[in-house]
């Protein structure tokens, strides 16, 4: 799992923006259970092992492009020792609907995915291309 530190250095661009993470770099290794959807932890929603099973399965279809973790702004703030994700991004060619399905985000207790990302395209760095004919869909917990 990467590390606050490292995320902070990827991030020191001098502007502070936020590096999507790719799957393996947040959820390999990372047992802090209330590092995504802290709220849900305890009450039904997935471990994490599972939660990176799902994506995993989804990133192998020939229709993503790509699925990366979209940290939380919190983290930038002084005083915070953890990492934490905001949502997770899913470039893609499926409807909202399948990708929902594929995840069962009911299951998940995430509420649908929709498009765009969680924050303004210019808050994020290490971005990968959007290829033609994809888009970027979010999950997000509340």
């Amino acid at each position: 799992m990467i590390s606050r530190e490292g995320i902070l250095e990827r991030s020191a661009d001098g502007s502070d923006r936020y590096p999507l993470l790719t799957i393996r770099e947040f959820f390999d290794g990372n047992s802090a259970e209330d590092s995504i959807a802290p709220n849900q932890y305890g009450y039904g929603r997935p471990d994490l092992a599972e939660i990176a099973r799902r994506l995993d399965a989804l990133a192998a279809d020939r229709a993503v492009a790509w699925i990366c973790v979209q940290p939380h702004e919190e983290m930038f703030v002084d005083g915070y020792d953890g990492v934490a994700a905001e949502g997770i991004a899913i470039c893609t060619t499926l409807a909202a609907e399948d990708v929902d399905a594929r995840l069962d985000v009911e299951s998940l207790q995430a509420g649908p995915t929709w498009e765009g990302l969680v924050y303004d395209l210019d808050d994020f760095c290490d971005v990968p291309a959007v290829p033609a004919g994809h888009r970027v869909l979010s999950l997000v917990w509340d």
